[in-house]
């Protein structure tokens, strides 16, 4: 299983030496949150004992051992766990995105829709489900997530069905809403996700590796928590629904579901606490703190100061463009708050509000508008990229700019605020060739911002 990854911008031979740094930079970091490389580290097998960090389990009380997982990265995970237990394991199953498949021996794999849930990702969610019931008090389950397992895991309640589900997916990443307030309406749609997959599982002994890809990394957000309580509610669904004002954009029965469940009629998600969680264990092998804490070591080795912003940036995505650059502008300026050459790191993730019918991601549009905002600037890098190798719907991590960037698309004849103004950014940067092309990265920790002033 290989544990390192290419990173390139489709024209490698453009890029200076700081724009070489900053792909370097970005490829160090991809490689510390390999998820391969993460579950190999977090667990071991010695004799019959298998390790799970400070957690032991002693595989000689299992009649079976089950697999389970959904996520980008599940499937590298998976071939980590088979490797690890070889012909311990019974059967598995694990929904991944599609282009993202890992040969696996005994786990079935199948490819699904993401970030907008498909049939596919029913019909595994369901074999999974199926899985899970018939393990007993005395099976193990492991269960794999990581980045992408919301959409890839979509099993809806009666009588939702996945076409409602789509529409109110797709409703709410138009309108700005954050991964915790859709993960909020996803786990109150879903018969796994809010702790319905640990309650399916009881009383099986359930064990989860986690990638984690949201913000401080809450456990009941992370791929809406399949495997622990929903401290969340019918009635905050609701909340969020009018504070994007939405209410006539959903499927109306999607509205009377959550309705029913402010009424009592519908029962709430397992909440923190319940029983069912007495023989569920949850660890966190890979995040995006991680990651930075490597590019951090990458960049100060290439002679760079180096300041970590936070693994926990969000909002729009292109008032945080604004942010990095004025910090960029600073650093040159007035040597605050580190001095150049310096590296500015960020991570977390922000959202795009869609004004119009372009082609894109949040990483596209945060480097359309750093470009932007350093056209009259010299000696400054930024790479935006995606951890997982994909930004938005397409097949681009991010972008690198630097102050030539604008300048060259505007000598093409591009106006790069008319792409900006249509959330266009994926076909500006194709033009210019400065896309970051990785393909899956067997990883998803969130984003990654590396922001170089000389």
């Amino acid at each position: 299983m290989p544990e390192t990854i290419d990173v390139m911008p489709e024209d490698l031979k453009k890029l200076d030496a700081m724009g070489q740094d900053a792909v370097n930079i970005f490829n160090s970091a991809l490689v510390a949150v390999n998820a391969f490389r993460a579950v190999k580290k977090y667990c071991r097998l010695k004799e019959n004992t298998l390790y799970f960090d400070q957690f032991r389990v002693n595989l000689s009380r299992y009649n079976n051992i089950y697999v389970i997982g959904a996520g980008k990265a599940s499937g590298n995970m998976g071939a980590a766990i088979e490797e690890i237990l070889s012909s311990k394991i019974t059967s598995g199953w694990i929904n991944v995105k599609y282009d993202h498949t890992v040969a696996l021996k005994t786990i079935k794999l199948v490819e699904a829709g993401h970030p907008i849930p498909d049939e596919n990702g029913r019909t595994g969610a369901l074999q999974i489900l199926h899985l899970v019931e018939k393990a007993d008090k005395d099976d193990l389950i492991i269960c794999l997530i990581s980045g992408g397992a919301s959409a890839l895991l979509p099993l809806p309640v009666p009588p939702l069905t996945l076409s409602d589900k789509q529409k109110t997916i797709r409703t709410l990443l138009s309108c700005g809403a954050t991964i915790n307030e859709i993960n909020s309406l996803r786990k109150h749609m879903s018969l796994l996700k809010g702790g319905g997959l640990a309650k399916k599982a009881w009383p099986a002994t359930l064990i989860t590796l986690i990638v984690s890809d949201v913000v401080g990394n809450p456990l009941d957000v992370i791929a809406s928590g399949p495997t622990v309580g929903d401290p969340s509610t019918f009635r905050d669904c609701m909340d969020i629904i009018h504070k994007y004002n939405i209410t006539n954009r959903i499927p109306a029965v999607v509205a009377e579901h959550f309705k029913k469940g402010i009424a009592g009629k519908i029962k709430e998600s397992p909440r923190p606490g319940d029983q069912i969680f007495d023989k569920t264990f949850n660890l966190i092998i890979g995040s995006n703190i991680e990651a930075l804490t490597a590019a951090s070591k990458m960049s100060e080795s290439l002679g760079y100061n180096t300041v970590i912003l936070s693994s926990m940036i969000e909002g729009d995505t292109r008032e945080a463009a604004h942010f990095h650059t004025a910090i960029a502008k600073e650093i040159q300026k007035s040597g605050n708050p580190v001095s150049a050459p310096a590296c500015v790191l960020s991570g977390g993730e922000t959202t795009v509000i869609l004004n119009g019918n372009g082609k894109g991601g949040r990483n596209q549009e945060f480097s359309l508008t750093a470009a932007l905002d350093i056209a009259d600037e010299e000696r400054m890098v930024i790479l935006s990229g995606g951890t997982d190798g994909t930004d938005g719907p397409t097949d681009a991590a991010g972008a690198v700019v630097d102050s030539k960037t604008i300048k060259k698309a505007l000598d093409s004849g591009l106006n790069p605020v008319n792409f900006l103004e249509n959330n266009d950014s994926y076909h500006f940067f194709k033009k210019t060739g400065d896309l970051l092309m990785t393909g899956a990265t067997g990883t998803n920790v969130m984003d990654l911002r590396i922001v170089l002033v000389r």
